[in-house]
């Protein structure tokens, strides 16, 4: 039984130190140091014309045939044209609430939580904002009716030395939100034997990625996903939101065998009962043993059920896992959903996003994986604000690995420029090459693209640039004179350092070459049969046609995120849908009435638009979506037959 306030490490902080310990395979981007949700960049074109011109065979997905109306209306809009800030949405009352990814970071101007008036869907106005603790971005934002009044969360993880854990606010008045508390999650409620295997240091102030506000009867709960390596899931008691306490943790070591008798979980083990951390770190390891690229088995996000006794944890290649919270201080699991062999296009879980339907019969789980199409698209998540000691100080972008190859086989005498979207070679035997790239996101105050503009110079191939980690190096650093792009492979550090060891030999920016040789799909939806909730069962999984393809091609942009995000499931009468966020491809709607047999009803595009987030209000035509780009979307979902797009 849990019923300590111990809680854990932050994620970035356990990375960096297993780094040293672990195969450079054994986490999804060891060289990233960031969220796999960083950089997610403008695409152009329409995708609304291809898909208006599939209608005629009924088809516009690798999910089953779909009779496409496109019945998604768009209303009105909450206007933030700002590149790759706006994450979350959620919505109570006639407000609506979006988060705030990297930049602007907390302490800056827009960095926050914006509350939106969405009384008349035909015109939003800014109506409130909630300013992020310093240093520290609000991913997340969840908004809900408690015992105590209309209570708000949000979530804190370090973009520039900030704290982590979750904010609490009042908005019985959303214009004028009231502060009531906050939660750290620090070192000092550890366990004594992780320690052990951790920096000093690294055990501090842990970030939460995602929340969920609950009710059991006169008890208020916020269910937080801490970014720690045990005890992810956590629960805390704020019946008195002004003083919230930790009530329970669990995490995916639980479903590791090895415990000595008469201890519970792992969290519960001393120096006596693991002498040496044995034990401990038998579970640690395993959680970095998953499926294909990215392996960790840590929470993404978790959904509760309405009473608030089921919890539903989306828990990355640890499958998707039902507990039993009807104890909110006593966890148990109910069952284990995972199926890397049919329920993924190329073998990986990255179980991301869940929701169940009303009766819990049906639940929809979101794959998250962004290791698509990398021999031939640059990847598109690569930050490098990482736990690498200081920030950048020259600006980085990415290419792909075959892109890279050339480079590597021609790795002086290339002279050519780069604006951070794109390299193009203007002399050498590359000469005439443009290649697609991507920017890399920073710590705020770090030089972009933007800043420097075009920069020109000599191409040079550096290798992996490892230098302070790994002992590499600096291959042809006699060529690079100053102001120079240096060009590197990807792979075992951080980019950070990739781009500080490129700065100290001279160059003016760094170009990093992807190292995948494969080309796999994106990821879709797995559709679940949950009537025995102990032994669910695969019922169909749904894919769009980019997220099935291996490589760009037609309407599928080099440059876009084909990846599902988040998903909500709403009942209504006999009736289950799915409204989905999925990046560039932008708002779907199944019905998954029949699990095993899904269906598109609806889908909205719009040239430039990724969407991150989605929120339905209950029983109403009325759906909300968050664009990476552009801020708030209202929708109202059409008719039949409407032919609205």
């Amino acid at each position: 039984m849990k019923k300590s306030t111990r809680v854990v490490l932050g994620l970035l902080g356990t990375l960096a130190m297993l780094l040293t310990v672990l195969a450079p395979t054994a986490v999804a981007h060891p060289d990233d140091g960031g969220s796999d949700e960083a950089a997610h960049l403008e695409v152009g074109g329409d995708r609304s014309a291809a898909l208006a011109s599939l209608d005629a065979v009924f088809v516009i997905s690798d999910g089953p045939f779909a009779d496409v109306t496109k019945n998604i209306d768009a209303r009105g809009r909450g206007e933030r044209d700002v590149a790759n800030a706006t994450t979350d949405v959620w919505a109570l009352d006639g407000y609506a609430y979006t988060g705030t990814f990297n930049s602007p970071c907390g302490g800056e101007p827009g960095g926050g939580i914006f509350i939106w008036d969405v009384s008349n869907p035909n015109k939003v106005t800014e109506a409130g904002f909630i300013a992020s603790p310093t240093g520290s971005r609000s991913n997340d934002v969840r908004v809900a009716t408690m015992n105590s009044g209309d209570i708000l969360v949000h979530s804190n993880e370090s973009c520039a030395g900030g704290p982590g854990g979750f904010e609490i606010w009042d908005v019985d008045d959303p214009e004028t939100p009231v502060f009531l508390g906050s939660v750290r999650i620090n070192e000092s409620d550890l366990n004594v034997i992780s320690p052990l295997f951790f920096a000093p240091g690294s055990l501090d102030d842990v970030g939460v990625h995602n929340l969920w506000l609950f009710s059991q009867g006169t008890s208020d709960y916020v269910a937080a996903t801490s970014e720690g390596a045990f005890d992810n899931f956590r629960i805390y008691d704020i019946t008195d939101p002004t003083s919230p306490v930790l009530v329970s943790g669990w995490g995916a070591e639980e479903l590791v065998p090895g415990l000595p008798a008469g201890v519970d979980d792992y969290s519960d083990l001393t120096l006596a009962t693991d002498p040496g951390g044995a034990i401990t770190l038998n579970a640690l390891l395993d959680l970095f043993s998953g499926f294909g690229a990215s392996q960790n088995k840590f929470l993404h996000d978790a959904t509760l059920s309405a009473d608030g006794t089921m919890a539903y944890l989306a828990n990355w290649d640890a499958g998707l896992v039902l507990l039993d919270i009807s104890d909110p201080a006593d966890p148990q699991v109910v069952s284990v959903a995972i199926d890397p062999v049919n329920g993924s296009l190329d073998g990986e879980v990255n179980s991301h996003a869940v929701w169940p339907s009303e009766d819990g019969s049906i639940v929809v789980e979101g794959e998250e994986d962004f290791s698509a199409w990398e021999a031939s698209a640059p990847p598109s998540n690569l930050t490098m604000d990482s736990a690498f000691p200081g920030d950048p100080t020259i600006p980085g972008t990415a290419i792909a690995t075959t892109s890279g190859d050339d480079f590597e086989a021609n790795q002086t005498g290339e002279f050519g420029s780069t604006d951070g979207a794109s390299v193009t070679v203007t002399s050498g035997n590359l000469a005439g090459n443009t290649y697609t790239a991507i920017e890399l996101s920073t710590a705020a105050g770090s030089p972009t693209f933007g800043d420097t503009g075009t920069l020109s110079g000599e191409l040079v191939w550096i290798g992996r640039a490892c230098a302070t980690s790994q002992g590499d190096v600096v291959l042809n650093a006699g060529a690079i004179d100053p102001g120079d792009i240096a060009v590197v492979r990807r792979g075992a550090c951080f980019f950070e350092e990739k781009a500080e060891t490129a700065a100290a030999a001279g160059a003016a920016a760094v170009i990093i070459a992807n190292n995948n040789p494969n080309s796999t799909p994106w990821s879709g939806l797995r559709i679940w049969d949950y009537s025995d909730p102990t032994a669910p069962v695969l019922a169909s999984t749904f894919d769009t046609t980019c997220s099935a393809s291996t490589a760009p091609g037609g309407t599928c942009l080099a440059g876009g995120t084909y990846s599902v995000h988040n998903v909500q499931v709403e009942t209504t009468g006999n009736k289950v849908k799915a409204y989905v966020s999925w990046y560039n491809d932008g708002m779907l709607i199944l019905d998954v009435t029949d699990p095993y047999n899904p269906v598109e009803i609806g889908r909205y595009t719009e040239e430039g638009t990724d969407f991150w987030g989605v929120y339905k209000e209950a029983k109403s035509p009325f759906f909300y979506g968050s664009d990476r780009n552009g801020g708030l979307y209202v929708f109202k979902e059409q008719g039949a037959g409407s032919g609205k797009k």
